[in-house]
């Protein structure tokens, strides 16, 4: 019920403000006068959908974030445990030059961790219970550190408006696509007919699965970057360690929920290249190889 909870509260919010904001720029239909698309009113269309959609998941992310995950925020250390993971993110943060996030520690025997917020100013950082059950205080600081540097990188804010910017145009082309066939093959010349919302639902989701790898190519290359500033910040020695004890437990099931898992430091490996192509994580032997390499330069 939760999960349908807020399904249905983000589409309710992202219908209202897309409303509101079309009508503010007084784009009320993208068919012209005699019937045809009118593309300038098209894209501004599917610009304000799509970015609305992302922006709205982006503000909700850490409120959807900390109820799917069953996250405890730390607002008063109860123990020495809890007390040096703030005292850690702390000293990250200050080296990073952001403002503290919220921490927070969520349940799962995975080693696992992940940082959302909308921007890096407010931010949430939580690791799993089994990541501090069995990895090395240097480690855990490497695998804060690596989160520390999504945070810092603005990797969240540019997840969505490349999300965003997806958006748009799998909405833009799916359009063109259902109107040219309504018109072309269904010889429709009124308005839209049936057929015009099979075809662009159809359309939505190929182009929408075609998409998506330019997010997680995105994905992949920001986990590089978070693995050089995790680096920086713990040490090169600490962050490949850290990774060489997540690579150790892949074969342990991921219990981290399909929304966040591209925010998470561990996904599990790929096998086929399908499934790389659409991994937001690369391999962790080629994010080890290359911490590898930045310390021989």
């Amino acid at each position: 019920m939760m999960r349908i909870g807020l399904f249905l509260l983000t589409n309710l919010a992202i219908i209202v403000i897309a409303s509101i904001t079309l009508n503010l720029l007084g784009v009320g239909s993208y068919l012209d006068a005699s019937g045809g698309l009118n593309l300038t009113s098209l894209l501004i269309f599917c610009f304000v959908f799509g970015m609305v959609g992302s922006g709205v998941s982006l503000l909700l992310s850490k409120w959807m974030a900390k109820r799917s995950t069953g996250t405890q925020v730390i607002t008063q250390p109860r123990n020495q445990q809890e007390q040096w993971l703030m005292q850690t993110v702390a000293e990250l943060s200050q080296k990073a030059g952001i403002k503290m996030p919220e921490v927070g520690i969520f349940p799962s025997h995975q080693s696992n961790a992940f940082a959302t917020g909308w921007n890096r100013n407010d931010a949430l950082v939580a690791v799993s219970t089994g990541l501090m059950e069995r990895m090395r205080p240097e480690e855990v600081r490497a695998v804060l550190a690596h989160e520390i540097g999504h945070v810092a990188n603005g990797d969240m804010v540019t997840l969505a408006l490349v999300q965003g910017v997806v958006n748009t145009f799998v909405m833009f082309f799916a359009r063109i696509i259902g109107h040219t066939v309504d018109r072309v093959v269904f010889k429709n010349e009124q308005g839209h007919g049936i057929a015009f919302f099979v075809t662009t639902i159809i359309a939505e989701i190929i182009l929408g699965i075609l998409a998506s790898a330019i997010v997680m190519w995105f994905s992949r290359y920001r986990e590089y970057r978070a693995d050089a500033a995790g680096a920086h910040l713990a040490g090169a020695g600490a962050m490949i360690n850290a990774l060489e004890r997540l690579k150790a437990e892949q074969n342990l099931p991921n219990e981290m929920p399909d929304s966040l898992t591209a925010f998470g430091i561990n996904k599990g490996q790929a096998q086929s290249m399908i499934q790389k192509l659409f991994s937001s994580h690369p391999p962790l032997d080629d994010r080890i190889a290359a911490l590898r390499q930045r310390a021989y330069q």
